[in-house]
């Protein structure tokens, strides 16, 4: 049997939303496996559908930028909140920005390895920030878009959370409008697909085996037809779709209407084609886990460091 630890089972909580004897057994069943267990916690509808993490674990900010048809949203962190709400922070957020559009690096190794002018790395003025800033600095990940029409941005909270979405359509006073709402819609959403169409068939089976599963050990469905089950988890995958796929999604600010229905509605009233051709959005440290120190054991580390 694999190992596991307490800290699994906290995450296996903190994901699923289960009780920690749930999880723990959850874990011990799958032989330690961690995406087992979750399954595993669903099927037995303890857990909820899982949904994007977004637990924040670093610092820094996501940042956005847009110069004419081309856009790019980034992820650049540093150790503490002080330093990512400082202005020379913001301002290497910006230059690091450029880069990328200037430089058409398509992935973190390119860009570092990219010449700023006067044989000057990216890699080499991140480490010359990171002795004037006085904390380690590095750019975790971007995304650039190229549109047709135009690209609307969101950033909130100073950097906690940024969105990008590319219309293929003219950019008028209402468009902007629905854009906007849609970037504020996509930050509390948070959708993993644009479309249902998005939605590869292998995680359509998957999620149909554990929805499958689910309903049958469910009490209330027992000596329930196939074809009864089969109508409830059908039920289930349609209610997959619209909290995972963005114009599947109810939307926030009138949820009568859907997010293609509001595209639709505001592109008859305009006679503007309008389409959202895709997004994309960063959480700030999603996915990285923050070390934790003591802080008496931190401050003995200071005094014996100056002591030297």
């Amino acid at each position: 049997m694999a190992e596991f630890t307490a800290k699994d089972v906290m995450k296996l909580r903190e994901q699923t939303g289960a009780g920690m004897m749930d999880c723990k057994k959850a874990l011990t069943d799958a032989d330690g496996d961690f995406e087992k267990a979750g399954e595993l916690l669903r099927e037995r509808g303890i857990a909820k559908a899982a949904k994007r993490a977004s637990k924040v674990a670093a610092e820094g900010v996501v940042y956005a930028l847009v110069d004419g048809k081309k856009g790019v949203l980034e992820e650049i962190n540093c150790e503490s909140d002080f330093v990512a709400n400082g202005e020379k922070f913001r301002a290497l957020a910006e230059v690091i920005a450029r880069q990328i559009l200037a430089s058409g690096a398509k992935d973190v190794s390119e860009l570092l390895a990219s010449d700023m002018g006067g044989g000057k790395t990216v890699e080499t003025y991140i480490s010359e920030q990171t002795g004037v800033i006085g904390e380690k600095i590095a750019v975790r990940r971007f995304v650039v878009c190229e549109t047709e029409g135009f690209l609307e941005t969101y950033i909130h909270m100073g950097g906690t959370l940024g969105v990008m979405l590319d219309f293929a359509c003219a950019e008028t006073a209402e468009v902007k409008e629905l854009a906007h709402n849609l970037a504020l819609h996509t930050a509390f959403t948070k959708p993993a697909y644009l479309a249902a169409e998005d939605v590869s068939e292998e995680t359509i089976a998957k999620e149909r085996a554990i929805l499958m599963q689910e309903v049958r050990n469910d009490e209330k469905m027992a000596n329930k037809p196939e074809k009864v089950i089969e109508g409830i988890v059908q039920g289930k995958l349609k209610k997959f779709y619209e909290e995972n796929c963005l114009l599947e999604q109810k939307f926030i600010k009138d949820d009568k209407v859907t997010v293609k229905q509001l595209i639709a509605s505001v592109s008859k009233e305009t006679g503007v084609p309008i389409t959202l051709k895709s997004f994309v959005f960063f959480v700030r440290g999603e996915g990285i886990e923050k070390k934790s120190e003591d802080l008496a054991e931190e401050v003995a580390k200071q005094v014996r460091a100056a002591k030297k």
